[in-house]
């Protein structure tokens, strides 16, 4: 009878540090997905500085070669060609100087899980309170815990001649 309740007290513990493990635990379906939540702000992050960088390499392939842009942007800059003139009017805000965007720094952030330990600890405690529970059931019964095992059944030998019921020919 104790061999019982042990052995399915060990079950449930064993079970509930399997399912807390499964669920919770360091490699368990929730920090599966917080995984893959970081794993899709980190692609998308990824597309908008690709985005960036294009935008980027366009602008300075037509730096280097475009005339005009170079131009464009020595004006920005006061700078004037042998023929112009610069006009300077005071009260006037100067021109912005074009800021790019680099994208925002992501930050790692930490997954939350349940330690080995802590899974290993709970499901020693539901073992422990399991088997408690069932002393307690087994002592509500019969006011008393039994602690032995089943009694195995002896071998009786019969003692003189053992007389049967044969029907006589």
């Amino acid at each position: 009878m104790i061999h019982k309740k042990c052995l399915t007290a060990v079950l449930l513990g064993t079970l509930v540090y399997t399912m807390l493990s499964f669920f919770v635990g360091r490699d368990g379906i929730w920090v599966y997905r917080q995984m893959q939540k970081q794993k899709w702000d980190i692609s998308k992050r990824t597309a908008s500085i690709q985005k960036i960088n294009d935008e980027l390499s366009l602008e300075y392939s037509a730096l280097e070669k475009d005339k005009d842009v170079i131009a464009a942007y020595a004006r920005k800059l006061d700078f004037v060609k042998s023929d112009e003139k610069l006009v300077k009017i005071t009260g006037l805000r100067p021109s912005q100087t074009m800021l790019y965007d680099t994208g925002t720094v992501l930050k790692r952030s930490p997954v939350i899980y349940m330690s080995e330990s802590a899974c290993k600890a709970v499901g020693f405690a539901f073992f422990i309170v399991t088997l408690a529970l069932m002393f307690l059931a087994d002592y509500g019964k019969n006011g008393k815990i039994h602690f032995h095992t089943a009694k195995k059944a002896k071998d009786e030998f019969i003692k003189g001649v053992p007389v049967y019921d044969v029907p006589q020919i």
